[in-house]
């Protein structure tokens, strides 16, 4: 492929007699075919590829005077095979990708037979999916084989230019063990449980839960994480996460193993997402974080308004509203507890002063005494009968009445003030 080709009408014959050229790609209808815009009695072709194969032949008077075959392609790539199992009741399944388009006359071949044993050899011809460019072969285990023993795997690819040979692969039915992705992944938020989440997915098809099992891995992100979080490994088809991110939406995607881990882990499921359980009463749910403070004149914050506040104007020009006031709104509950604390405080403080103002201007006026023997001398008589012998007083006297408890008139401020 790319070389430069030459292909001649006749060796020898007139040189007078125009000719034209006249192709045939591969694949084409009989009788098909465009004429070439060169001529003469060479026909040079540059850079030849695949899809310049074909029948090529030269007319000259109306009729063709030689026809050729041109075959252009390489031999094919050596195969690179791998090769899976979806169940223990399923056929296994080689396959090879291709770097490149084949030619239309390549031919791939798998034989799978007992590694060191004597045994039957299985030979499959493989199939080309051109979307997929790959070849797969599909090989049917015979009934009884041992799943534990070990198989050898051949394949070749042959085409008009040569052929090409592919490493040997060993396998265990056991080891080629890989299931299909989890379906019908769905994630569900959990009454009441800001930061849970509950996913659920379903066996695939292919594998049937009455004999055989599964376990599952999964794994998730928050929306604005750009890396996985993997959960460990479980039999049912359910699980709860219980440190999802309150208010923000989840990536969550499955994948299952024979559950005593033989074979690999299937492919991820397609991506489910969902968002946990909001508060209908938070009014930051759905519609994030706002802002409700407003900057006074002194550079401070001013009073916090919650979002019923703003609405549309009366007038229908489609403005914000916005009503508020600096002060604070007084209830008449608020005006009831704080006057009666008032009052409260008002009688406890006017009961104290009351309560020791005599005992104050006793005291004040025993200080204010000269003590006996200093200034003039006067002769102290006494104002009553005799005090009584030491021995017919007793030890102990009665407590003195308590003073008479006088009317307040709590309405009327002048009486603390008076000095009376």
């Amino acid at each position: 492929m790319g070389a430069n080709i030459t292909l001649s009408c006749w060796d020898q014959g007139p040189q007078e007699v125009p000719v034209a050229w006249r192709v045939q790609e591969w694949g084409a209808a009989p009788g098909g075919g465009r004429w070439l815009p060169e001529g003469g009695r060479e026909l040079l072709l540059r850079g030849v590829r695949a899809e310049d194969s074909g029948r090529y032949s030269c007319w000259g008077g109306g009729r063709p005077l030689r026809s050729l075959r041109l075959l252009v392609e390489d031999p094919p790539e050596p195969p690179r095979v791998s090769c899976s199992r979806r169940s223990f009741d399923r056929a296994v399944l080689c396959e090879w990708p291709l770097r490149s388009r084949p030619s239309p006359g390549t031919r791939a071949m798998l034989w799978v037979k007992p590694w060191l044993a004597a045994g039957n050899t299985t030979e499959q011809r493989c199939r080309h999916f051109a979307r997929a460019r790959r070849f797969v072969c599909r090989v049917t285990v015979p009934p009884g084989t041992d799943d534990t023993k070990p198989l050898v795997v051949s394949s070749c690819a042959t085409n008009h230019a040569g052929g090409s040979a592919g490493q040997d692969l060993i396998i265990t039915l056991n080891g080629i063990l890989r299931p299909d992705p989890p379906l019908n992944v769905t994630v569900a938020p959990v009454e009441k449980a800001p930061r849970r989440l509950r996913v659920s997915w379903s066996y695939p098809p292919s594998w049937d839960p009455r004999f055989y099992r599964l376990h599952f891995q999964l794994r998730y992100r928050p929306e604005p994480a750009p890396t996985f979080l993997q959960v460990g490994q479980v039999t049912r088809t359910w699980l709860e996460l219980g440190d999802a991110w309150g208010g923000t939406r989840h990536v969550v995607q499955v994948r299952a193993q024979e559950e005593f881990g033989h074979g690999s882990w299937s492919e991820w499921s397609r991506e489910a997402l969902g968002t946990p359980w909001t508060d209908p009463g938070d009014l930051t749910s759905e519609m994030g974080p706002f802002s409700s403070q407003f900057p006074m004149e002194d550079g401070t914050d001013g009073v916090t308004l919650p979002p019923e506040l703003f609405r549309e104007d009366g007038d229908g020009t489609g403005e914000p509203v916005v009503e508020a006031t600096p002060h604070p709104v007084t209830t008449p509950s608020t005006l009831l507890v704080a006057g009666g604390s008032l009052v409260l405080g008002i009688a406890l403080s006017v009961a104290i002063v009351v309560r020791y103002r005599r005992t104050w201007r006793g005291g004040g006026r025993r200080r204010g005494a000269k003590p006996e023997g200093e200034g003039h001398h006067h002769v102290l008589m006494p104002l009553g009968p005799p005090s009584p012998p030491l021995s017919d007083t007793p030890l102990l006297s009665p407590p003195p009445a308590p003073p008479a408890l006088r009317v307040l008139h709590v309405t009327n401020l002048d009486y603390f003030f008076s000095g009376q």
